[in-house]
């Protein structure tokens, strides 16, 4: 799960929050007027985690140089 923070709250202790984002290994959200604004997650150099997430996402594409969503544009309508 995700911390949050406000911008001014993160700034002036920027370097202790990049060591609990290390260490803890989860994302921080900084916000700016209770908005999400930034997302700083710990680097992962694990790319082959990433293509298991996405493997068997995608059941079935029978054209795939037709533009997904081509009915949903008004200007095509």
């Amino acid at each position: 799960m995700a911390n949050f923070i406000s911008k001014s709250a993160f700034k002036p202790q920027a370097l202790k929050y990049f060591r609990l984002i290390q260490e803890q290994g989860q994302d921080l959200i900084i916000t700016d007027h209770a908005k999400p604004v930034i997302k700083i997650s710990p680097f992962r150099d694990e790319p082959h985690i990433i293509l298991e997430e996405l493997r068997n996402s995608v059941i079935r594409y029978d054209d795939p140089f037709k533009p997904v969503g081509e009915d949903d544009w008004e200007v095509l309508k």
